[in-house]
């Protein structure tokens, strides 16, 4: 089965799924970055301690991204995707209990190793069902899914933190996942389900990793996104701690602070993949290094502002070129690598950034008790990933490469 045998209506109810089994991992994660001043006041943790719950699921996430993409292109992105679900769903719910800090990183990891094969075979079903010049608006919708969730969960989280707590609402948010899960298993019917022996019948499709780490095209991207996501997760993750700690703010007030970047974000995503679909050939990299530059500069001004207006203001606008960049680079992925190979790539790829999800948030929890509460150390380290960002983009080769002549 092709592409073209997958009418349009199927493959945009597939997408609808998509989008909800990822607004459901974003759900699962953002909620965390606002549950986590709850819990450490239950479990009587500092700075540091936080960072390494908030790196945990990264950890985790980051080493699942391979071998989900492997699996994704040896036995079906369907199964994989099945898989991740249930198994996040699981130890969304068991973070209920958790009773240390050793107890709520074992579960944050585990729920991380789940979640890992989600965006691998996601991507591969995309790729599989979707004509090229629409891959790149079908990622930004379900990438959009992380904008509206950001949206949404500052508000949510305040509400269900102060009605009924952290741990019951870890086991609401687990048993949606069951949900989810149904759907799937229900509605996703794929290429993948029918002839899960494809490897063998076709050597062409063949996944060789050799062949892919041989290509500068992925070193590039596995910088990039390392880059781009250690300065998305670095804001992410530290900004509601930020807001409470150094300028004051309630979380009900942050919650409501951070649903004006959320909704440029949601902009800023869809609107990216339209866009990119509609450049010309090399444009791409172009406007990813100019967004980057552009992100560096945004933000020194955000921690050097002297008002939270400004703060918002300049993180609002941040928000839009982080989108774009964050669409662009699977969209890179998704158009000049063998769909064939989608899964393992992706899975590659972006091992980068949740690497960076891994390390960022401790490092700078750890920066934030060495400069005894001072987060401007740390802003100048994620100046620093924009800037290293804009050289991985800049020096992007897309023609070099067997797997770019497929």
């Amino acid at each position: 089965m092709t592409t073209n045998e997958v009418t349009k209506k199927s493959r945009n109810v597939i997408l609808a799924l998509l989008f909800l089994g990822w607004s459901l991992g974003n759900l699962d994660r953002y909620i965390m970055n606002y549950a986590v001043v709850s819990i450490t006041g239950d479990l009587q943790l500092d700075a540091s301690s936080t960072g390494i719950i908030l790196s945990a699921f990264f950890l985790g996430y980051a080493i699942m991204q391979i071998p989900g993409g492997w699996l994704a292109d040896k036995f079906g992105a369907k199964r994989v995707l099945l898989m991740a679900v249930i198994m996040w769903s699981i130890f969304t719910g068991l973070t209920a209990i958790a009773w240390s800090l050793t107890a709520m990183i074992v579960i944050r990891f585990l729920f991380g190793i789940g979640e890992g094969g989600f965006q691998p075979s996601s991507s591969k079903i995309i790729a599989t069902i979707f004509p090229k010049e629409e891959r790149g608006r079908a990622m930004s919708i379900m990438l959009t899914s992380g904008g509206i969730v950001s949206l949404i969960v500052p508000l949510l989280a305040a509400y269900l933190l102060g009605t009924i707590g952290w741990r019951m609402m870890f086991i609401i948010i687990g048993a949606i996942g069951a949900i989810v899960a149904f759907l799937y298993w229900k509605y996703i019917k794929l290429p993948q389900d029918e002839t899960a022996t494809a490897e063998t019948e076709n050597p062409a499709n063949k996944v060789n990793f050799k062949e892919l780490l041989k290509t500068p095209l992925m070193w590039n991207l596995i910088i990039a996104y390392f880059c781009i996501y250690a300065v998305n997760w670095g804001l992410v993750s530290w900004i509601p701690t930020y807001l409470q700690k150094n300028r004051g703010l309630d979380l009900m007030s942050i919650g409501w602070a951070q649903t004006i970047p959320a909704i440029t974000t949601i902009i800023g995503v869809y609107g990216s993949g339209y866009i990119i679909d509609k450049l010309p050939k090399g444009m791409d990299k172009v406007l990813g290094s100019i967004s980057c530059a552009v992100i560096g500069l945004l933000l020194y001004l955000m921690f050097t502002a002297e008002t939270v207006t400004l703060f918002i203001g300049y993180q609002t606008v941040v928000s839009i070129f982080i989108a774009f960049v964050i669409t662009l680079l699977p969209v890179i992925v998704l158009k000049k690598l063998p769909s064939s190979i989608t899964g393992s790539a992706m899975g590659i790829a972006n091992t980068g950034g949740q690497l960076a999800g891994f390390v960022t948030p401790m490092a700078i929890g750890f920066m934030v008790d060495a400069f005894n509460g001072s987060f401007d150390a740390a802003f100048w380290m994620l100046i620093g990933f924009a800037l290293i960002c804009i050289v991985s983009l800049v020096t992007l080769n897309d023609q070099k490469g067997t797997l770019l002549k497929a």
